[in-house]
């Protein structure tokens, strides 16, 4: 081995671990020491990686990101490629001779929009291509290298006032109101605000060459997303929803296809659904894509596929995995995907055309899985206890770039050899932090249900967990309600598990990853025998002597903020609950939520058209029966469960009723605060959930929560 080789290999020794007596637990203020790996994206040649870092900014209480290269061999140590701090979405061009991103910097103190750059591959001064009034985002070369597409809100209005600004022309009248007249019944979106439909995301396009000036290959009233040019460069490829008010008909998505030039679109394929992300063929003759068939009649939860459809025109659709009844393209629930940066997850075709790469969730569990193109039948990629977090593939599909996390790590980037199953880890950020941590992995079990159905959980237990003391309980509930907790790294659980609690984390009927049944029997019932799947799951602990039944409590954000009101309505056996951003009113939600019910997915009609229901499965027509403390964590602009909805009803309703009871705000927070929110207010949830169950599960004092 040479002398460079040695010391590169050394830069990635894993830190010696401490001794076990002298490791710490985790804490919530780890959180500002964590680093995030993401959107990894393997050069052609495949030996090279670029990828996104994301650390915290303690001070400013924010996140940065730059572009970072490791070789694939280890040869070097992973280094910045870019200087940050806002830099994302690196895509290499397919000569390798060029990374196009993203760059995001400030103007007089505010965050100004993302514009592209370029940088040699060699590395090298980056140069802009991009100065548009709203910036532009999704960079996808075309494939002779010369040109990259891309999308963009910025409209002719825009352009027009930016051509003023610069070349002095000033209208003192010139004014941009910010009244907003409605007339769609989606008009903002949890995390992005009020939509603006003048500036809808169109496809432009932007020469390498020095000078060259973005023009728009779209135009019109609808969005555009998913950007891929076809192999011989004469067209790019998006996917759209070309429907005024998509929310009075199932979702829906097709696949577009426009000229390079620009010009009128046409549709390419078409299913009962939604298409996602979408790949070509190597001989350029057939398109893999991800779609989510509509069930008839409509249905809560609906499985995604994957496709394949020929692009002769006429050309019907090929479901590919109506046999695997597991979700294609998804990933777990988790409170540790990188917070900045995208997480794009692989879709490749082998190099002879005859299967498709793509990740799959199954049963807690991520990992790549190979399916044959013309039979469906599926191998497996990767395999373990795992979640592939993210991925991309060399253009013959023999490497591929992986994050992965498991319950004891955030998210490393890996590198898999297809061909011998050879996997090499290129970066070990967290290593320094984790050798000091006392971290355990959680213990799966299953239990089975009122009904006999068998319901898979995880249990996480204190460090130095002792077989002949009886804990206090956590019961943590994942939102979606179509989602899936499993084998991937959550701050929460560990650090719950770390202050004394045996954390308990099921997967209920209605979550994702266990087939089409499995998720959608809870439609028109939710809440309803999912919150027996629950109480089975505290029982079994009860029965194996783990835990104290007389010190429950009982959390969860989202859709485990419904169950979490839902379950202390049901029993007084819980001595503490926290629901998070959660729903009180079925009723008040239908009408202030980010999206629409409008299709009966979740209730059969409107809420006058079926009050009953709505009273029925809504907390706070129960709300008389709660005995147990109730602390009501709230983001202040969040718009998919509007607090009004949710935690101020029961916290109002509470008071009235003289119940113990505290409503935790956090301002300018949306509903992505425990993933994605300001680290400080990150840390505080995580201090008051703790806080308000060692108050009534350990016997903690605390004053914070009394009237003064």
């Amino acid at each position: 081995m040479s002398l460079r080789l040695a010391l590169c290999a050394a830069l990635l020794v894993t830190p010696a671990a401490l001794p076990g007596a002298d490791r710490r637990p985790i804490t919530e203020t780890d959180l500002f020491r964590f680093v995030w790996v993401t959107d990894p994206q393997i050069s052609p040649d495949g030996k090279r990686v670029a990828f996104v870092r994301v650390t915290v900014n303690k001070k400013k209480d924010g996140y940065e990101t730059a572009v970072w290269v490791a070789s694939t061999d280890g040869s070097e140590a992973p280094r910045a490629f870019t200087s940050g701090p806002q830099d994302a979405s690196p895509r290499w061009s397919p000569d390798g001779k060029w990374l196009a991103f993203t760059r995001a910097l400030e103007k007089d103190g505010k965050p100004q929009p993302a514009q592209l750059h370029v940088i040699p591959g060699g590395g090298g001064e980056s140069r802009a291509l991009t100065d548009l009034p709203k910036g532009g985002g999704s960079p996808e070369w075309s494939p002779d290298s010369a040109t990259i597409a891309f999308t963009s809100t910025t409209n002719d209005q825009d352009l027009a006032k930016k051509a003023r600004q610069d070349s002095g022309k000033k209208d003192d009248a010139e004014r941009d109101s910010d009244v907003r007249v409605i007339t769609r019944a989606v008009y903002r979106f949890n995390g992005r605000g009020y939509l603006d439909r003048d500036r809808p995301g169109h496809v432009w396009a932007v020469a390498l060459a020095e000078g060259a000036t973005p023009r728009p290959v779209t135009k019109g009233e609808f969005d555009e997303a998913n950007v891929t040019w076809s192999p011989d460069g004469k067209e790019i490829l998006f996917t759209s929803n070309r429907d005024k008010e998509p929310y009075y008909h199932d979702d829906d998505s097709d696949l577009y296809a426009v000229a390079a030039a620009g010009g009128e679109p046409r549709r390419v394929a078409s299913i009962e659904g939604p298409i996602g992300d979408f790949a070509f063929s190597p001989d350029g003759r057939r398109i893999a894509f991800r779609g989510v068939p509509n069930g008839h009649p409509t249905r809560s939860f609906d499985q995604p596929d994957l496709f394949v459809v020929d692009r002769a025109p006429g050309s019907p659709p090929k479901n590919l995995t109506t046999a695997y009844d597991y979700d294609v393209g998804s990933g777990l629930t988790g409170d540790q995907r990188a917070p900045r940066g995208g997480s794009p997850s692989v879709l490749a075709w082998t190099k002879d055309g005859s299967a498709i790469v793509t990740r799959t969730a199954a049963r807690g569990r991520a990992n790549l899985q190979r399916f044959d193109a013309a039979t469906g039948a599926v191998t497996a990629v990767t395999s373990g206890d795992q979640e592939v977090m993210s991925a991309s593939a060399t253009p013959d599909a023999t490497r591929f770039a992986l994050v992965v996390s498991t319950p004891t790590a955030i998210g490393d980037l890996f590198v898999l050899d297809a061909t011998t199953s050879e996997k090499r880890q290129l970066t070990r950020f967290n290593d320094a932090l984790f050798a000091e941590l006392n971290l355990t992995a959680p213990e799966e079990i299953t239990y089975p249900s009122f009904d006999g159905r068998k319901i898979q959980a995880w249990v996480q237990k204190p460090p130095d967990f002792d077989t002949a003391k009886k804990y206090p309980l956590i019961l943590n509930i994942h939102g979606g309600p179509h989602a899936a907790y499993g084998y991937t790294f959550d701050h929460e659980f560990q650090w719950m598990a770390a202050k004394g609690y045996v954390v308990l984390y099921p997967n209920p009927r209605g979550s994702s990853a266990y087939g089409q049944e499995f998720g959608n029997v809870i439609q028109y019932h939710y809440p309803g025998d999912d919150y027996k799947d629950l109480m089975a799951g505290v029982d079994e602990l009860i029965r194996r002597g783990t835990v104290d039944p007389q010190r429950l409590g009982v959390t969860g954000g989202s859709g485990g903020g419904i169950l979490t009101n839902w379950t202390i309505t049901q029993t007084g056996r819980f001595a503490a609950a926290v629901a998070q951003r959660s729903i009180a009113d079925w009723a008040g939600f239908w009408y202030t939520a980010d999206f629409t019910l409008f299709t009966p997915q979740w209730f059969r009609g409107a809420p006058w058209e079926e009050p009953a229901d709505f009273a029925a499965r809504s907390p706070i027509t129960r709300i008389a029966k709660v005995t147990t403390p109730l602390m009501l964590i709230e983001g202040e602009a969040d718009y998919r469960t509007p607090p009004a909805d949710g935690g101020e009803q029961m916290f109002r309703a509470l008071k009235y009723l003289k119940k113990p009871t505290v409503m935790v705000r956090f301002p300018d927070e949306s509903h992505e605060l425990s993933r994605s929110g300001k680290p400080w207010h990150r840390v505080e949830r995580l201090q008051h959930i703790v806080a308000w169950f060692d108050r009534y599960l350990m016997g903690k004092k605390n004053d914070a929560y009394d009237v003064p």
